[in-house]
């Protein structure tokens, strides 16, 4: 069945914890609290979001522009809101939606004026999950719908697109659990995703809309595959894989916890299997060189840096010596690489990995049968398990023994679960003195511990000491670096070793070739056959593409660590395609779902092009992709494996540039509600005692009960139950998840204040990059300030001409919001427009067009929907899309005159309208000239004139 695909969206976050300042936060003003992630999924709270809402009104319906077709929200199917509305978003937000659609607003032409500025902003591509969007979900993509707006409106070509990374596990497990087809559900989410987008008003290009598992997409796909095959960076190779056989399935990293299946909690082992891989560390250095032009957080550089974990040593060959009766070929060795070869002399011991091929040749009869029970044991746990989670180290003696190039010291060979067979040579030389590892596994097991460096300004050290200084204890009969700083000791050892065939200098990568192989149905097939009687591998022609899956019912495992695609024969079996005739057998693994999302950027530029992935010439005028905005937790595989795939087409001359996304930015996660808890006592035999009182928080026996907010007062720093203030509450923010019963749904949010104010409230909850807190009450706050803005204009504008104060409080708004709006502080600016709208609301007697009219424009980008009405209220018959983006006039920001507060004996008598740089003089006069000033002070000596200009004029005058 070659279905159009849908697509991962992944917006988890990482868990984070929040902490607010005491006192109220007005929800009509910029929120600026700054959120400290911490490992916690939950966030305390010190102070609730709150505001002053001023009371609901109901706006009656205006008479809608003629020149814009309003449909009625039944035949948009929108549903209205139930409470009354503060005005009228229902009707409005149906109306733009359909004619932007009907009208392709945001379509970008194929064929643009490449004079003009270009700008490429992109969504981290989304897998459309059943369970549709959650508030977390747009945040982002306000972010970037904004921008995308603004640049419009500033003159560039926008692209903005969106599509589907569709292939993947969940869809699979879904299939298996029910029967249906991965293309069906996943096209079901997909039409669920793009209608809760449509329905937040987001300015995406449609008609570029992509889906990896469309076979014109994945074609593709498959293409930059056969590159890679052709190139050498494709290549088969036997790894350890994630073996279940309760499911009889292979599983993926994540979804294996503690050594059990996530799905069903069956034991899982590991188990070496033929696999594709892609030689990403080929590009290492480049992939670690490039990231310094890079506008990226550094914190996400950083985590490149480290994954990567490009390091400097030596590679040391050990001559092996077999253990009492073991079977270890005469001639063995081990190679070892190390970052500190300077302290060679301080090896104890060495340890291979449970996956080392020597092994079993290494153990004795005396060491065989605990070797192979831990190195089953070892089987079944993951590498994160077995480096990072461990506290205790574990291993077991082989019973052999490598000699010391160095010194020819006979040092014991372990094997331990805390080296991994994937990185280096899965053997390491152990140097319990000075490193911290190496130093827990001797002290656990009783094994020596050697000093050989010393601190450079001398004096006794803790072991182990790591940090560089100088060799002691470390001179031989063939070799001596005693006395040598450790990075000259480094150079002479390396010479040394070089010199006696024993090793040599080489740059070791923590980074490991990219296992690009799933056993599973839902993804792309490789374009590869096997002719009978042969293993290598065969490509299919570039003409032949895209070789589509095949269609079947039978989703489920085969029993075996193959594809189950591989039970469909007719699919399978094939011939030969160099001569037609002989018989072959299709590749049944299918691409990692991290495929099509590594160049899905790139389609977009072009997504009709039958030619090629990408139109040349488009390429080269819309790439880099200007903004890249998604979720820090994708900051290092999914950007990695796109740099990676990037690199090759620039090798290829696919694409102009070294690399695909400029500058990079990720959200902060959007916690739920707060919730609110108390603790009481419990009798021993859990019953809640109901007289027995309240207890403080982690009492033993204590049981929480959840309160609402009506229950609850603040006072000082924390919370209180308002029934009894003696009783202490707490107050947290966790993570939204489905257990916690804390999901807000978008849909529910639109219903009750319409999507500008979701939009509005998601930017203005605090800075983008932050962890913020969902409040309803916050919505609700925004859409007051909408509704505001809507009676601004609900008596129409005039053609009167502005006053200066209002042109320069305008100007001041257009300045702001620019600003702020270009930097990505979003929250400041729906600030100044908020201030602009309470500055009309106050003092303003008229609406002139000219001073209200780009306050409109400004506001498009955050609340578009709304935008679009007001525009069209005042007499624009076309989309204000592409109006221009006002400009501040500076002559208007500067402030010419100002009321200066005149004070006699210290209190405030009046205030006068002076010169901006009035001398104390002119003040003095215009202050006598004020009535009620001269009522107290005129006729009487001035003794002291206190002036500070701008600020303030006080007169001391004798008393009576």
């Amino acid at each position: 069945m070659s279905a159009r695909l849908v697509a991962e969206a992944s917006c988890s976050t990482s868990s984070s914890r929040l902490a607010i300042k005491p006192g109220s936060t007005p929800l009509l003003r910029p929120c600026t609290l700054r959120c400290k992630a911490f490992s916690s999924s939950s966030t305390r709270v010190s102070s609730p979001v709150s505001a002053a809402i001023p009371s609901r009104r109901v706006i009656r319906p205006l008479k809608a522009v003629e020149t814009v077709d309003a449909p009625s929200a039944a035949s948009t199917g929108a549903t209205p809101s139930a409470p009354p509305q503060a005005y009228p978003f229902t009707e409005i937000e149906a109306k733009w939606q359909a004619y932007w659609e009907q009208n392709q607003t945001f379509r970008t032409p194929d064929q643009v004026d490449t004079s003009k500025p270009k700008y490429y902003v992109l969504d981290m591509f989304p897998y459309p999950s059943g369970a549709g969007l959650h508030v977390g979900h747009p945040e982002g993509y306000t972010a970037t719908d904004i921008l995308a707006r603004f640049k419009r409106m500033t003159g560039h070509n926008v692209l903005h697109p969106m599509g589907w990374d569709a292939f993947g596990l969940p869809a699979e497990q879904y299939a298996i659990q029910t029967g249906t087809h991965p293309a069906v559900t996943t096209a079901r989410n997909v039409d669920r995703f793009r209608q809760q987008l449509k329905a937040l008003g987001f300015s995406y290009d449609w008609g570029r809309e992509i889906s990896t598992t469309d076979p014109e997409y994945y074609r593709w796909t498959q293409w930059i595959f056969l590159k890679l095959y052709e190139r050498g960076l494709a290549y088969q190779a036997e790894v350890p894989v994630n073996w279940c056989p309760a499911l009889g399935t292979v599983l993926a990293n994540e979804e294996v916890i503690d050594g059990l299946s996530e799905r069903g909690g069956h034991p899982v082992v590991r188990m070496p299997m033929k696999q594709w891989m892609l030689r990403i560390t080929a590009y290492a250095d480049r992939l670690l060189d490039d990231l310094e032009g890079l506008d990226w957080p550094d914190s996400i550089k950083d985590m490149q840096r480290n994954w990567i974990g490009r390091s400097e040593g030596a590679e040391v060959q050990f001559d092996l010596a077999a253990g009492p009766g073991a079977a270890l070929p005469s001639g063995s060795c081990l190679r070892v690489f190390t970052t500190r070869p300077d302290t060679l002399f301080g090896a104890t011991y060495l340890v291979v990995a449970p996956e080392h091929p020597l092994v079993q040749q290494l153990a004795t009869p005396e060491q065989s049968a605990a070797v192979t029970a831990y190195v089953e044991a070892a089987s079944r746990k993951s590498d994160l398990e077995r480096t990072e989670l461990q506290k205790d180290k574990t291993g077991v003696p082989t019973g052999s023994f490598a000699v010391n190039p160095v010194t020819g010291e006979r040092l014991p060979v372990w094997v331990a679960d805390y080296v991994l067979g994937s990185y280096g040579s899965g053997a390491i030389m152990a140097v319990p003195g000075h490193d911290t590892r190496d130093h827990e596994f001797a002290s656990r097991f009783g094994l020596p511990v050697k000093q050989v460096v010393a601190p450079a300004a001398g004096g006794e050290v803790a072991l182990p000491f790591t940090e560089p200084g100088v060799a002691v204890n470390s001179a031989g009969a063939q070799l001596s670096i005693d006395g040598l700083a450790s990075a000259a000791a480094k150079a002479a050892v390396i010479d040394w070793l070089q010199a006696q065939g024993r090793g040599a200098k080489q740059v070791n990568y923590k980074l490991r070739d990219w296992l690009f192989a799933r056993q599973r149905y839902w993804g792309e097939p490789f374009p590869l056959v096997y002719p009978q009687g042969s293993d290598e591998a065969v490509p299919v022609p570039e003409s032949s593409l895209p070789l589509t899956l095949p269609e079947t019912d039978n989703f489920k495992p085969s029993g075996t660590p193959e594809s189950p695609l591989a039970a469909i024969t007719d699919w399978v079996n094939t011939v030969d395609p160099r001569d037609g005739v002989t018989p072959a057998r299709r590749e049944t693994s299918t691409m990692p779902q991290w495929a099509g999302s590594c160049w899905y950027y790139l389609r977009y530029i072009s997504p009709r092009c039958h030619e090629a992935l990408v139109d040349r010439e488009a390429e080269k005028y819309w790439m880099p992709v200007d903004l890249y905005v998604g979720g820090a937790e994708h900051a290092v595989l999914h950007l990695l494996y796109a740099r990676f795939w990037h690199k090759v087409l620039y090798d290829l001359g696919v694409v102009s540039t070294v690399e695909p996304f400029g500058r990079l930015v990720s959200q902060g996660m959007i916690l739920g509600e707060v919730e609110y808890t108390a603790w009481r006592r419990q009798q021993a035999d859990g019953a809640e005692q109901a007289d027995a009182g309240w207890a403080e928080e982690g009492a033993p026996g204590a049981v929480p009960v959840k309160l609402t907010d009506a229950e609850v007062d603040k006072r000082g720093d924390g919370y209180v139950l308002k029934a009894d203030p003696s009783v202490k509450v707490s107050a947290r923010a966790h993570k939204m998840s489905k257990s916690r019963g804390n999901v807000i749904n978008p849909d529910d949010v639109v219903d009750q204040f319409g999507a500008d104010s979701l939009r509005l409230y998601e930017m203005f909850m605090g800075p983008l990059r932050d962890t913020k807190v969902w409040s309803t009450r916050g919505v609700e706050g925004v859409h007051r300030f909408l509704a505001r803005a809507w009676r601004v204009f609900e008596g129409g504008v005039t053609d009167e001409e502005p006053t200066k104060e209002q042109l320069r409080l305008l100007h001041q708004t257009i300045k702001k919001v620019s600003t702020e709006t270009e930097e990505m502080r979003f929250n400041t600016a729906i600030a100044a427009m908020m201030e602009f709208v309470n500055g009309v609301t106050k003092s303003w007697t008229n609406r002139p067009r000219k001073a209200l009219e780009p306050f409109i424009l400004l506001l498009s980008p955050y609340a578009p929907h709304i935008a679009e009405e007001l525009w069209a209220r005042c007499g624009h018959t076309a989309s204000l899309a592409y109006e221009a983006w006002p400009q501040a006039d500076e002559s208007l920001l500067v402030v010419d005159t100002i009321n200066l507060p005149v004070q006699v004996n210290g209190k405030t008598r009046g205030t006068v309208e002076v010169a901006a740089a009035a001398s104390q003089d002119d003040a003095l006069a215009a202050a006598l000239a004020n009535g009620n000033v001269a009522k107290h002070a005129g006729g009487k000596e001035i003794k002291k004139i206190i002036y500070v200009p701008g600020k303030i004029l006080n007169l001391i005058v004798p008393g009576k």
